[in-house]
Order: C-alpha cells, then sequence, then structure tokens
C-alpha cells in the first residue's frame, strides 16, 4: 500500500494499536497522536501497548479505548504472555512511535496487514525491519513534531494539539485539597531525572528556594518519585535551604499531573514534568544542558523561560540528536532568577 494510499484509508471503525511503552515524556507527546486519531475517527478502537509506569498515567485518557501493559524486562515469559493476547486481538493499523528494539518485538507481535513506523536512518537497533510501513526521512526535529509525521502520513490533521492529560474530573477533589494546604501560589520544583547528567546541583535548588520565598511569596514544592537518587537530593536540599519546601515526592503520575496543572509556576530539567507542564498550559522553566532544547524542550510554549546551557554564547545549532554532557553545572542561580524575572512580568497574573 503506497503512502497516498494510506492517507486516504479509512479508518472509522477500525483497530488502532499504538506502541510507546517507556519514557513517560515521551508518552505525554503521544498523547496528543491519540486525542487527534481519536477526534479524527471517533469510531475507532484504540489500543496502546505500554509499560506498567506509563500506564497509570494514560489510564483513563478520553481517546485511549484499552491499555495493554507489557515489562519487557519480565524474561520470555512476558513475550510469550504478550503474544497470546495479541494473537487474539488483531489490528488494522498499527503505529510503532517507538524507534527501538523492543518496541519492534511488540510490533512483530501484533497481527496487521499496516505497521507504521520510522524511517530506516530514525529507527533505532534495527526497528524499521518490524514494519511494513515507513515514515519518509527528516531532518531532526521536536519530539512532539516527530510524532505528528505519523498523522501526517495518515491524512489526519493534528491541530489544534490537544493531549487531553487531565487532570481527570474525578482528580479534581484530590487537587482542590491539595492546594488547599498553602496560603501562598505553588511553584512545582522538579529535582531529579533518570540521568545524573540532567540533574541540577543541590546546593543550588536550596538557595533558588530561599528566593523563591522571600523574593517572590512562592511555596516550593518538590515533584517526582522516590527513587534514592530523588530522595538523596530531597534531603540535601532541605538541609541546606533557610525555608522547608513542601515535598510531594511520590504522589504518582495521576497526581502529578493535577499538582502541575494547579501550580503557578514549574521549575523542572528535561523530564517529563517539563512536558507534562506545557500539556497542562503551566509556565514552565527549563533547565536545558544535555540536549537541543529545539528537540526535548518545551513543545511552542515557554521558550523565553528556557534556561540553556547547551548552546554556547552567541552559538546557533539547528536542531539536532547530538548530546553535550556535563553542561548542567554551567546553569548559575542567576541564570534561573532571570527567566523567573521574565515569569513574573509576563505570566504570573495571567
Amino acid at each position: 500500500m503506497s503512502k497516498d494510499e494510506l492517507s486516504s484509508l479509512d479508518l472509522a471503525g477500525k483497530r488502532i494499536g499504538v506502541v510507546m511503552m517507556s519514557a513517560i515524556g515521551d508518552s505525554v507527546h503521544a498523547m496528543s497522536v491519540v486525542t487527534a486519531l481519536k477526534r479524527h475517527y471517533p469510531s475507532a478502537h484504540l489500543t496502546w501497548i505500554l509499560q506498567p509506569g506509563p500506564a497509570t498515567l494514560v489510564r483513563g485518557h478520553r481517546s485511549v479505548d484499552e491499555i495493554i501493559e507489557f515489562n519487557p524486562y519480565g524474561g520470555l515469559g512476558s513475550f510469550l504472555e504478550l503474544r497470546r493476547h495479541l494473537a487474539a486481538h488483531p489490528f488494522d493499523l498499527v503505529i510503532d512511535l517507538q524507534d527501538a528494539f523492543k518496541a519492534g518485538l511488540v510490533t512483530l507481535l501484533t497481527r496487521a496487514p499496516i505497521k507504521l513506523g520510522f524511517d530506516r536512518s530514525r529507527a533505532r537497533d534495527l526497528n524499521w525491519l518490524f514494519t511494513t510501513h515507513r515514515i519518509p526521512p527528516r531532518p531532526p526535529q521536536h519530539v512532539q513534531a516527530q510524532y505528528f509525521e505519523f498523522l501526517e502520513y495518515l491524512g489526519i490533521p493534528h491541530e489544534p494539539v490537544d493531549w487531553g492529560i487531565g487532570p481527570w474530573p474525578e482528580e479534581r477533589e484530590w487537587q482542590e485539597k491539595f492546594f488547599q494546604e498553602f496560603d501562598r501560589p505553588v511553584v512545582a520544583l522538579n529535582i531529579a531525572t533518570t540521568s545524573t547528567d540532567r540533574d541540577w546541583i543541590p546546593e543550588r535548588w536550596a538557595r533558588l528556594i530561599d528566593i523563591l520565598v522571600e523574593r517572590y511569596g512562592l511555596q516550593p514544592v518538590l515533584v517526582g518519585g522516590r527513587s534514592p537518587r530523588e530522595l538523596e537530593y530531597e534531603l540535601a536540599i532541605t538541609r541546606a535551604a533557610r525555608y522547608e519546601p513542601f515535598s510531594a515526592l511520590g504522589s504518582g503520575l495521576r497526581r502529578l499531573v493535577g499538582i502541575l496543572d494547579g501550580a503557578a509556576l514549574v521549575i523542572a530539567l528535561d523530564s517529563a514534568p517539563l512536558h507534562i507542564s506545557v500539556a497542562v498550559g503551566t509556565p514552565v522553566i527549563s533547565l536545558m544542558s544535555n540536549a537541543h532544547p529545539g528537540r526535548t524542550g518545551p513543545y511552542r510554549s515557554f521558550h523565553d523561560l528556557i534556561v540553556d546551557a547547551y548552546h554556547d554564547r552567541g552559538e546557533v545549532v539547528p536542531i539536532t540528536m547530538k548530546r553535550r554532557p556535563g553542561r548542567m553545572p554551567r546553569i548559575m542561580l542567576d541564570d534561573v532568577v532571570e527567566k523567573l524575572e521574565i515569569w513574573e512580568k509576563k505570566y504570573r497574573n495571567q
């Protein structure tokens, strides 16, 4: 089937499978894809195959009819169980949004006449071998825009961009109770990621917390998980700051959405809270160093709040997948305060 035939394919009432299993930030980007699919074909049945962690974020999404949880680290038994399940649930179309070998194996196990994935130049680990159709090669661009290429290939409009991330109506009561605890606007602080190379120095977080309280009258709230490193950072930050932040570490992904949605400001690393903040429309100061901000930074919004340590001063680098490790220490406290001033003047009273 050619691209022209695919772009005119009628998916009304069809079964569509989406493979995007890991990386919570990428799952946020994928939400806008499933929202557009369902908006264009409301009668289609949409199944999302993903790992248990991201599944807690996606579960309840209005555009997702079914979630298949799969743990690729569960050994051969997990793959055999998935194969049995997928054998009984054929699809008309499978979209593989993940350019990795494990996603390719899952795509291989699906039963579908059309399996759409990345072009050979962008599909890592031979992922392209497991698909029947591939989107055309393009220069690197933002991950979100890259996912929209799949919709373009299928002739499905992605505008207006809508992640549909929530909070869900039934989550509003918890959200309201959470913010009733504070007498000041909340600033959510994403203090650690899955990679130390994207983390900021705890002592600088502590000094920033004091400034947020004293100069801006904000209530700092720490957000994220409860990994050993996050707990270590929490302890170091709390000990060094004059004002103790409120810790919401380990609240869970759905409650994290509620916190970021209700916050006046988010200060985030190159991690999922950055993309969730964009999805709910909360201003976010993003601390970028390891990856090009044009690729993994905030999509379309809050570019004036990016603290960019990826580029050297005056340097212009086209969007690239190239990493630049070891640059987070370049981000100084004054760099963040400069963005706080922009937030204060432009976004605070919106």
